[in-house]
């Protein structure tokens, strides 16, 4: 059973760092493309940020560029999402995917999720 589990969200304040972690069972990570989504409460997801199996390639999104850092440790079947300076508008559920693309036009288009963590910014 493919399993995808998110962890490290919290109530932070605006400019402060945090890190989420997703850890993985029942499928084979290291030759899998991960990636990782939000979704703010009464909106549809929003693609965030993808690696390539190997780390080789990785996106973001325009609103999280030079701010959040996607990593992974195959050894760990773990894949990280590093926030600094986060904002207000950084307030979501965050879930990691096993697909380079989870999402377009706000529609969730494949991939297995986890539940999700929360992680809201506020003052």
């Amino acid at each position: 059973e493919v399993q995808l589990v998110e962890s490290g969200g919290g109530l932070v304040q605006p400019g402060s760092s945090l890190k989420l972690s997703c850890t993985t069972s029942g499928f084979s990570f290291e030759t899998r493309d991960m990636s990782w989504v939000r979704q703010a409460p009464g909106k549809g997801p929003e693609w965030v940020s993808s690696i390539n199996s190997r780390g080789a390639r990785i996106s973001y999104a325009d609103s999280v560029k030079g701010r959040f850092t996607i990593s992974r440790d195959n050894a760990k079947n773990t894949v990280y999402l590093q926030l600094t300076d986060v904002k207000p508008e950084d307030t979501g559920v965050y879930h990691c995917a096993d697909t380079f693309i989870p999402v377009i036009d706000g529609q969730r288009i494949g991939g297995t999720w986890g539940q999700g963590t929360q992680v809201t910014v506020s003052s």
